[in-house]
């Protein structure tokens, strides 16, 4: 593998600690080749908070370096190794089959963050599959994740897409692509889940204390780190999911192997929002049960840490009845946490004070997406029109609810609070990656088009301030739009 010049490029330190502190969950190996690489998209502003230079990334070197091909002295690229529950089914090897861990950067912060590739090629873990990745889905997981970012929700962060001149065959042939992405790490459910099934269980301690260590520094000191760990976990992940809950996001594939002990939101396949508000909505061409719908995450997220805590059971005492209780109390505080966080976020969404307990925000916030569901109205829209109703004038809310009597009533229970416009303009975008547009732009920039892309990220990166020029980016999608359907993009 060639290294990246000392003449051509800055100094560029990916150090290899994952391989270094569990070597048993890495397999070391590198990007497959790329006949032509052409950068499509590149993060300037992630790029600086991680210490890269945005003017070498653009450099033939740069996106060398974005496909794997050109790596820095002493780094290590790896594929990590995890297990994972695949819509209810345990697999107990998965891992890394198209993604390589290039290493870990320390940003200008002192933070470390991993730098990981998506479509870089087969690895050992690839099961069948060619390794690669085509222009749109690579791109949906740029825009997707960058929206979130922008909404303030934990996510990995995409710092570049790069076309490899490889075609990918999917239904059709494709232009091929290689994500570059940034994450506070990559530890998931998945992982853990692998260590244990190892019966090592100096793996399964050295995996805790890294996680520990990297994540959630604060159970280093308590009794129990990994019980410590694991409540952590718990309420970053409650967070989490009522933050998604709260925008109308659809992950679409929330396999154990895709949720991070981290907090972040990862891996972004079969993703959406939410036009018209449906807790039984579906986007994914692959969930024919509807296991993922809208609705079902938060009983998911909630499955999924129980499988994290069955894994990490040894850890939490010697005397397994004494293990299970104490997994199962620290279980149990996901819902209260997960209803506060979704209570909390629905105060902001409807500008109500602290003064109006949660109880009330909660009911009139249900309240409101039943009306929403009944009548099929767009999630986004009523929210952000009820700041117009906050003062003074209903009609934009109104005028999107067929039963004028029922909006009306809840209207009044709701102006009554007294609540701030200005604190629901915060809270409520005008602008996300809407289905029609995204599709819009991925086609385009498919057939070499990325005009559409660039207009959509530069609204979405800024998605609380109504802009000119911009109304059809706030529009929901037209009747003609139909049923949607998104791929895994493997």
């Amino acid at each position: 593998m060639d290294e990246v010049s000392v003449a051509s490029a800055p100094v560029v330190t990916l150090t290899h600690r994952f391989l270094d502190e569990l070597p048993e969950l890495a397999l070391t190996w590198q990007a497959a080749e790329v006949p032509d690489p052409r950068l499509l998209a590149l993060n300037e502003t992630l790029a600086a908070e991680i210490g890269l230079d945005a003017e070498w990334l653009r450099s033939p070197d740069g996106v060398r370096l974005l496909v794997g091909i050109r790596v820095p002295d002493g780094a290590r690229p790896v594929a990590q190794a995890y297990a994972g529950h695949q819509f209810g089914g345990y697999s107990p090897r998965l891992g890394d089959g198209r993604a390589l861990l290039l290493g870990e950067l320390a940003g200008a912060d002192g933070r470390l963050r991993d730098l990981h590739l998506k479509g870089s090629g087969r690895t050992p873990f690839a099961r069948g599959g060619d390794g690669l990745a085509a222009v749109g889905p690579m791109l949906r997981e740029y825009v997707v994740s960058e929206a979130m970012h922008a909404l303030g929700i934990p996510t990995t962060r995409s710092l570049a897409v790069v076309a490899t001149g490889r075609s990918v065959r999917r239904e059709r042939l494709l232009p091929g692509a290689v994500l570059a992405r940034v994450a506070a790490g990559h530890l998931r459910v998945g992982t853990v889940q692998y260590a244990r099934a190892t019966g090592d269980a100096g793996l399964l301690g050295r995996l805790v204390d890294v996680a520990v260590r990297r994540h959630h520094p604060q159970a280093a000191d308590a009794a129990v780190p990994a019980l410590a760990l694991f409540d952590a976990v718990v309420a970053a992940q409650a967070s989490l999911i009522a933050q998604w809950m709260l925008v109308g996001f659809v992950h679409g594939v929330m396999n154990t192997d895709n949720m991070t002990l981290s907090g972040e939101t990862i891996d972004y396949g079969p993703c959406a929002f939410l036009d018209v508000y449906d807790p039984a909505t579906v986007y994914s061409s692959i969930d024919e049960t509807g296991r993922y719908a809208y609705g079902n995450q938060p009983v998911v997220a909630e499955w999924n840490l129980a499988r994290l805590a069955e894994a990490l059971l040894p850890l939490f005492d010697d005397d397994q009845d004494r293990a299970i209780e104490l997994a199962v109390a620290a279980l149990g505080r996901f819902r209260p946490q997960y209803g506060a966080a979704w209570a909390a976020g629905m105060r902001a969404k409807l500008g109500l004070p602290a003064t109006v307990d949660d109880a009330t925000v909660t009911s009139l916030g249900q309240e409101l997406l039943e009306l929403q569901r009944i009548h099929r109205v767009d999630l986004t829209s009523i929210f952000r029109a009820l700041g117009t109703a906050a003062r003074g004038d209903a009609e934009p809310a109104r005028s999107l609810v067929l039963d004028l009597a029922a909006i009306d009533a809840w209207t009044a229970r709701w102006r009554a609070l007294q609540p701030d416009a200005d604190t629901m303009d915060r809270a409520n975008p005008v602008y996300i990656p809407r289905n029609h547009l995204v599709e819009e732009a991925l086609d385009a920039a498919t057939g070499g088009d990325l005009q559409p892309l660039g207009v959509l990220l530069d609204a979405v990166a800024d998605p609380y301030r109504e802009r000119p020029g911009l109304e059809r980016y706030a529009a929901p999608a037209p009747a003609t739009f139909g049923s949607y359907v998104t791929f895994c993009g493997t």
